[in-house]
């Protein structure tokens, strides 16, 4: 899948799609260097070493490259935000859940984690 047709699809299916498609269009269209994040605020936050949650550190990554909002980069983690969406009690999927909270204001990466490929 290209870059523009996840981006398409996150406007006209964004309810179709998954994380797997997500995580490999992301690995086909740019090089990826693991890189430590945090993703909330105020001592609310998940604290991400580098190597850790990579799904997660590249779905972010992607979505800052390219000004997603918050609404859309949730949509990114598919099949996994909408089973936070159905289980709001629940305690898994931490990225995912202090992101609804905190959104990009709770984003912090310590370098960039994506480099588009040389065509």
């Amino acid at each position: 899948m290209s870059i523009d047709e996840l981006l398409n699809q996150l406007e006209t299916q964004p309810d179709q799609i998954d994380f797997a498609s997500v995580i490999t269009a992301i690995e086909v269209h740019y090089d990826y260097t693991p890189q430590a994040f945090s993703n909330g605020v105020n001592g609310s936050s998940v604290s991400n070493p580098a190597g850790t949650n990579e799904g997660s550190c590249k779905v972010f990554a992607f979505a800052q490259l390219h000004n997603l909002s918050e609404f859309q980069t949730l949509k990114l983690f598919g099949e996994h935000y909408r089973k936070v969406l159905a289980t709001p009690d629940e305690t898994d999927h931490a990225n995912i859940r202090a992101f609804m909270r905190h959104g990009w204001e709770g984003i912090q990466f310590d370098a960039p984690a994506l480099q588009a490929k040389a065509v």
